[in-house]
């Protein structure tokens, strides 16, 4: 199949299967989702999302649509019957369906809906143009909800602007993207804000840190400013499909550049990790 989708037990064409009217997700984004990028039908890091989206479920009180190992097996089986590579796995889930009331509905079941479809994974070569913006999303930004507004003006206003993603800021603290995580390396360091309230846990933000670890990279956890950040030797953009993608530009300004080596080294031992995962 050239894409696959799943909605409460119903399973087709991405274009054929329907949700109802009802569904929360539509008016409140009463709901969590999560993306996984695929290659040769296999899952890179099914693990560590599951572990995020069944603690975004938990944050937001929605009751688990069915058991872990059932939900992994449901996913895997849904991406083995696509044939493009790569792919990507979305996969959601709102409270349910109930007439529209902001208080949770008494008896409304979970709603599970997973699509599998060709996408492109961004060459870590091509440096990105950044666009800064006040970051004024709410104070939940480490559950993965479906609320991405704000996510999605800021990425207007990038494109609008020439740029490929935004460098979100609080007063002068630098937090994320609008859909990736930001980090920075200075003086030999890979640099992340902490994973608190105000950025969503990056998967690909952990495994940085891991492979940190396993090369022997100094890690700074800690806020950092857009001084900082556009002093640093390196500006990173994290995400399920760019891995670790260097900044050339913010705001117009050049930025980066600074530490190749210590860059090529964390593109290409992430670059190994995922093709190991997901060989044939």
């Amino acid at each position: 199949m050239k894409d696959i989708a799943y909605y409460n037990g119903e399973i087709g064409p991405i274009d054929e299967v329907r949700a109802p009217v009802t569904d929360r997700g539509f008016y409140f984004g009463d709901g969590v989702y999560e993306a996984a990028a695929c290659m040769n039908q296999k899952p890179f890091a099914l693990s560590d999302h599951m572990d995020r989206f069944y603690n975004s479920l938990r944050l937001l009180e929605i009751t688990e649509p069915m058991p872990r190992a059932e939900l992994d097996a449901l996913l895997r089986d849904l991406i083995s019957r696509v044939d493009a590579s790569p792919c990507v796995c979305y996969w959601q889930v709102t409270r349910g369906v109930s007439h529209r009331m902001h208080a949770f509905p008494k008896d409304a079941k979970p709603s599970l809906l997973v699509f599998v479809e060709p996408t492109r994974l961004d060459s870590q070569q091509n440096a990105m143009k950044l666009l800064s913006r006040e970051d004024t999303r709410f104070l939940h930004c480490n559950i993965k909800t479906l609320n991405l507004i704000p996510n999605v003006v800021a990425s207007q206003r990038a494109h609008e602007a020439g740029c490929d993603e935004v460098v979100f800021h609080r007063a002068n603290r630098v937090t994320e993207g609008a859909h990736s995580g930001i980090a920075i390396l200075k003086d030999g360091a890979f640099c992340t804000p902490p994973a608190d309230e105000l950025i969503l846990p990056s998967i690909t933000r952990l495994h940085c840190l891991q492979l940190c670890e396993e090369h022997g990279i100094p890690v700074r956890v800690a806020p950092f400013t857009m001084e900082e950040l556009m002093a640093a030797d390196e500006v990173l953009v994290l995400s399920t499909g760019a891995h670790c993608i260097p900044v050339s530009e913010v705001d117009g300004k050049p930025v980066g550049g600074k530490a190749p080596d210590l860059l090529q080294t964390l593109q290409k031992a992430y670059q190994q990790k995922f093709e190991a995962e997901t060989a044939q």
